[in-house]
């Protein structure tokens, strides 16, 4: 079990180490004792072979999992890290993390004064939650252990199931359970006096005018991303998880550069139209020279990953796309990997998501006259019986969706804002939440991106609900069930920090995403990977569950599941299990998946329902 476990706290004269052992896993998967620190009133606990480790310095317990790096130390040494972070944490407080790089989740225990801090990483690779038991700190890196220990409790949290279908993930700082929270990217907790308090210590910012060359920072670009690839390669026997895109294979055309050897690759593809591109993962394979290897994803392979996938998620996650990372994270273990490279980060960093060209469309709304907007296109599109005419309907709907505010325009393609929460939820179930909350989340953290370009706005918005909170997510879980570290040289805090230095109409030239990031690799990368359109590693789910019996009665069974909750409608229900894959498989595929993974969560992690309501109990 990867992560730090552990609590401060008054405990008296309880057993310390019994109360440590029911937090905590007794042993990892191999059999492993964990390593154990503690005090009279705290105490910590991980798993050594995942990485972590446990110090005890002057009278402070210290545990970091991840690989953070002092960034004046100049050393990756644990026990030299221990003492510096002993010392600093004295000294400064919670002003030592601006001093931590890399990708960590930290804890820091003052159990003589009762106090304590967390933490993790800037961009949120490492995960950790916690949660108050009466006068004492909680916290471990899965929520549902958590909310299984006796002081803490594990009542669900309705607001965070709303969540859920609206974002198909839930959200940082929310859990699935009341009470037990998640850090998000670049936050830290501090536990002292009985009080909790949250605060980031970083935040995304963005430098819009460097004084750099293009030419300087692309080649700056180059370097320094190969410069996170070496450190990364250097964790373990490394791989490259390979799709074809610009980003995965600009990792795998580096690896091997930093090894010195045939980069092994790793590529998974989809006997179905529109979605499958090991075309190009083979283009990226032979132009460096990688000891290739390619898994193709059946119906079977999916009927086999669902409860997998449900039981080791400590909460509903919704991403279908977790299936085919699971399988390309077990190819590469199978073949002695022990460290997967992906690129995760690229898009957010470097303006790689269509929808951005798309807002950027929306946004020369604004820039149209006031006068010629009022007496020559909105007469237009207001046109009786406008919408039978193509031009005008699409007028109509460019005038409607570019005259929102940001970041609402977002969500005109939310599935669960088309749909309507009344005609997905029960009526008890909505009394029970507020339908506005996920909005709102948004246009807060939108509020602190503002000042910057549209495309910095845009990309610091994706840095957190998108990139932390859902395809890290999906990866971490892979790479747990495949039995491979997953690594991100993208998200090196070098990499990042020259990002935010590219101008943003360098980011992304009108339309065309990534202008800068293809300009510095035009001579590195195929021809066709750089022409080639964004796909993304979608899973043909709606299309295939038409096609296999064995996967349409595994979503209908767990929809049926469903029905004896008191969350969804028995309405919607019966439409997804009769007519609506018919008419849109995608579409109505993608609801499908996300319901039937809350149904197989709940069976693996909770008993069975006996009535309507206890869905708030966390019984049923």
């Amino acid at each position: 079990m990867q992560g730090i476990w552990g609590w401060v706290g008054p405990q008296g004269n309880q057993n310390r180490e019994a109360l440590l052992s029911g937090l905590a896993p007794r042993s990892s998967q191999d059999g492993q004792i964990p390593d154990q620190v503690h005090a009279e009133n705290g105490a910590l606990s991980c798993h050594p072979e995942s990485g972590a480790r446990v110090y005890e310095r002057g009278g402070l317990l210290i545990a970091y999992a991840g690989q953070p790096r002092d960034s004046y130390g100049g050393t990756e040494d644990g026990e030299q890290l221990a003492d510096r972070i002993a010392d600093r944490y004295q000294g400064t407080g919670d002003a030592l993390l601006r001093e931590l790089s890399g990708s960590f989740a930290l804890a820091v225990l003052d159990p003589g004064n009762r106090e304590g801090m967390l933490a993790v990483d800037r961009m949120g690779v490492s995960d950790l939650a916690y949660t108050i038991s009466g006068d004492t700190l909680i916290f471990g890196p899965r929520a549902d252990l958590l909310a299984q220990d006796p002081r803490c409790g594990a009542e669900l949290n309705p607001q965070s199931l709303f969540n859920y279908l609206y974002h198909h993930v839930i959200p940082r700082p929310g859990t699935v359970f009341q009470g037990v929270h998640r850090l998000r990217p670049g936050e830290v907790v501090i536990f002292a006096n009985n009080q909790l308090e949250t605060k980031s210590y970083w935040r995304p910012t963005f430098q819009e005018k460097d004084s750099a060359s293009i030419q300087a920072l692309q080649e700056e670009f180059r370097t320094t991303l190969r410069g996170a690839v070496d450190r990364a390669a250097r964790q373990g026997k490394a791989g490259a998880f390979l799709s074809g895109g610009t980003d995965s294979s600009t990792l795998t055309g580096m690896l091997g550069e930093v090894t010195g050897e045939a980069p092994k690759a790793y590529a998974i593809g989809f006997d179905a139209p529109g979605y499958d591109e090991t075309e190009y993962a083979r283009i990226a394979a032979k132009r460096f020279g990688a000891d290739y290897h390619e898994y193709f994803v059946t119906p079977r392979d999916v009927v086999a990953a669902i409860p997998e996938v449900a039981a080791a998620s400590d909460q509903p996650y919704g991403n279908a796309s977790v299936v085919p990372a699971y399988y390309c994270a077990r190819l590469a273990r199978e073949d002695g990997v022990e460290v997967l490279l992906g690129g995760d980060g690229g898009d957010e960093l470097f303006a790689g998501n269509v929808r951005y060209a798309k807002q950027w469309i929306f946004s020369l709304y604004d820039q149209i006259p006031g006068w010629l907007r009022s007496s020559l296109l909105n007469p237009v599109a207001t046109l009786p019986g406008g919408n039978s005419v193509p031009p005008v309907r699409k007028l109509r709907r460019y005038i409607e969706q570019a005259s929102l505010p940001l970041p609402d325009r977002l969500e005109t393609y939310n599935l669960l804002e088309h749909l309507g929460p009344e005609r997905v939820f029960t009526e008890d179930f909505l009394s029970e939440v507020d339908r506005t909350q996920p909005l709102a989340e948004l246009r807060r953290e939108f509020e602190d991106l503002r000042a910057y370009s549209l495309i910095n706005s845009l990309l610091g918005m994706d840095l957190k609900f998108t990139l932390a909170d859902d395809d890290l997510r999906k990866v971490t879980l892979a790479g747990d069930l495949g039995g491979v570290q997953p690594r991100f040289p993208f998200l090196d805090d070098s990499v990042v920090s020259l990002a935010a230095r590219v101008p943003p109409q360098h980011k992304m030239r009108r339309t065309r995403l990534r202008h800068f990031f293809k300009e510095a690799l035009a001579d590195y990368l195929p021809r066709e990977i750089l022409d080639k359109e964004k796909q993304g590693f979608g899973l043909p789910f709606g299309v295939w569950m038409q096609e296999d019996p064995d996967l349409r009665e595994l979503a209908r069974d767990s929809l049926d599941g469903l029905r004896h909750r008191g969350i969804i409608r028995t309405e919607m229900i019966d439409e997804l299990t009769s007519s609506r894959l018919q008419e849109h498989a995608d579409y109505f595929g993608t609801l499908t998946w996300v319901l039937m993974m809350l149904e197989q969560w709940f069976r693996t992690h909770l008993s069975e329902p006996t009535a309507n309501t206890e869905f708030l109990t966390g019984t049923g």
